[in-house]
Order: C-alpha cells, then structure tokens, then sequence
C-alpha cells in the first residue's frame, strides 16, 4: 500500500511552514494561488489524506453525524438515511452509518466508538431490544458526556433529546375511521411491532376508533406480536372469524394481510379492505391489488433529524435552545385495497 504523506513531510519537500501546508489545503485567503496549487498538486501526488478528526482541532469538531439504524432491510430506514445524506451532504457533514441489527449490545458498542472523537452527534433509531428491556442509560451517558443525540421514529421516553416522530396514534385512529366509514365493522389488528413504542401506539389509536363507534373489540380478530415470524404463523387464525376489513402495523404485515387474504378467497377490496403501514415500492406498487398505505414521509423525516442536529451542533458557546420533539404527519395514500366511500 501506498505510504501517507504527513503534513511535515510536504513542508519539508517543498521548504514552506506546516501552516503554510494546512492553510494551502484549506485555501486559506493567506496564501497565493500559485502556492495552493503547488502544495496540492504535491499533495495528491503523495497521497496526502487528511485527518478527518484533526481538521478542526480548534473547535474539536470533525463535521461528521453518526446514524445508527435498527436493520437494513426495512425501506423505511433507507428512505430515513436518504434524507439525512441529502442534508449533511449540502452542510457540510460526513455521515457514517451503523446497523444496530435490534441488539441493545451493539447499540452500545457503536455508541462507544463512534463517541470517541470520531462523530459530532447521532440520528438514531432505538433497537427492539433496549425498547423491550426499557434499557436507555446508553444513550444518557452520551449526551450527559456532551455528544448531541436526535432519535426518529422508534425514541425513548424519558431520554431528554430532540425527537423526531411521525403521529402514529393518530394516523391510525383516522386510518381505521377511515375503514368504519367505508362500512367496515369487522377490523382486524394485525402487528408484529408490538414490543416497539410505535407499534403500541398504533393499536392504541385502533382500539381508539373502535371505541369512538361503539364497536365492540373482538380479541378473535386482533393479532399483537413481536415478530414477523410468530405474526406468519398466527395470521391464519384471525380468517376463522368474520372479518370485512384489517389494519396492519407494519409493512410486513400489510404484505402478509394482502398475501393470505388473496389466498384464503377473498376479492380485494369486494370482500375485505386492507390498510398498512408502507413505504416501500412492494407494498405500494408491486403486488396486486395496490395497497392503500399510510406513508410516513421517511426521507422528509430524516431531513428534519439532520437538519434539527446539525442546528445544535450550530450553536455558539453558551447557546443551548430546548430539546424539541417534531411530528411529521403521516398521509392515508388511498389505492386498490379498499373500497371507495359511499
């Protein structure tokens, strides 16, 4: 591999000061432009890399957000992580992003080494496994050592940190009025979320709209799970009983609602209507019928979580404004799995 240059060597190569170096390779107004040219055509012809920690010894920043996601696979996330780049890219910033993979172990561990000088803050999502055991001193010791934390989506309660959310009890009771007023009375509840802060709210708002019409709740006909693997193998049951219409928590539970509604006979949406959360193509526009979705704006959320970060890690020495939690409204994207009002 290629040696490094140091900044001394390439002041000593070409017999000008270390801070001429630096200024030069941060085109410093100080230097002429025929001095910057030269220093940075010998730069890169020495494979000179900067410190991305070191740039900015002064004010102890490296420009750099940590994001820390629970799991790759949810379009969700990626739609989140594509907001955040947009914004830290037209800042300034550098992203560097971990997956947590829903283990409150790794959590910590990536909050330990990313703390360490390498990031200025973190976007995080919290695991299902710190959301579970309700662990989140973590995230705590963080920010009481000084390292800003803006949480989406999944947050903790009780962690003093701006938050990012999207009004997931209420999208879910207008989501199932929704249902009601297109005649359904027989909704069921499909979630395989229920151990995470969202998921509770959700069935929340459900049970919500029930009571607000004075429908009866029907256990037959509600499935709250913890994953998507016991969710699969429960789902069959909840077609043993009268149904017209469900409401899913999440989108692989859209996806499995449509699959095994098709699959057991059903005409969608004659027969039944189905609601989810979705924000990925599959659920929105690969499978037929279209589902009707709540999208929840990730790629807007992720803009404001960077945004509402990069702002705190903006403010001068003896500045500080009030941790903020931010509700992004979510929208009722209506498609082919539901009938039309009345």
């Amino acid at each position: 591999m290629k040696a490094k240059a140091t900044l001394k060597q390439i002041a000593k190569e070409l017999n000008v000061s270390v801070s001429t170096v630096s200024k030069a390779l941060n085109d410093s107004p100080e230097i002429s432009e025929q001095t910057k040219i030269k220093i940075k055509e010998y730069a890169k012809l020495k494979n000179y890399k900067p410190n991305v920690i070191g740039l900015n010894l002064k004010n102890r920043k490296t420009k750099t957000i940590g994001v820390i996601i629970p799991n790759i696979l949810n379009s969700f996330f990626a739609k989140v992580f594509s907001g955040i780049e947009k914004v830290a890219d037209k800042k300034g910033y550098n992203v560097i992003t971990c997956i947590s993979n829903e283990s409150l172990e790794k959590e910590i561990h990536t909050l330990e080494m990313l703390s360490n000088g390498t990031i200025d803050g973190f976007i995080l999502s919290v695991s299902e496994e710190a959301q579970k055991l309700q662990e989140y001193n973590h995230f705590k010791e963080i920010i009481n050592d000084g390292t800003p934390i803006v949480m989406f989506d999944r947050i903790a309660e009780g962690v003093e940190c701006d938050k990012v959310i999207v009004d997931d009890f209420d999208s879910a009771l207008n989501s199932t009025q929704h249902l009601i007023n297109l005649g359904c009375k027989n909704i069921a509840l499909i979630s395989s979320v229920d151990n995470l802060s969202v998921g509770k709210l959700r069935a929340d708002g459900y049970l919500k709209a029930l009571e607000n019409n004075n429908i009866p709740v029907n256990e037959n006909i509600i499935l709250r799970t913890d994953s998507e693997e016991d969710m699969k193998s429960k789902i069959d049951a909840v077609f043993d009983h009268k149904i017209d219409a469900i409401f899913a928590l999440d989108e692989n539970d859209s996806v499995a609602a449509l699959r095994v509604s098709l699959k057991k006979g059903y005409r969608v949406p004659e027969d039944i209507s189905i609601i989810g959360f979705a924000d990925g193509i599959l659920a929105s526009r690969r499978l037929s019928p279209s589902l009707t979705t709540i999208s929840q704006h990730g790629i807007e959320i992720g803009e404001v979580a960077a945004k509402r970060l990069i702002s705190r890690l903006e403010e001068k020495e003896g500045e500080s404004s009030d941790y903020e939690t931010i509700v992004i409204k979510t929208k009722l994207k209506e498609r082919e799995s539901t009938r039309k009002s009345k």
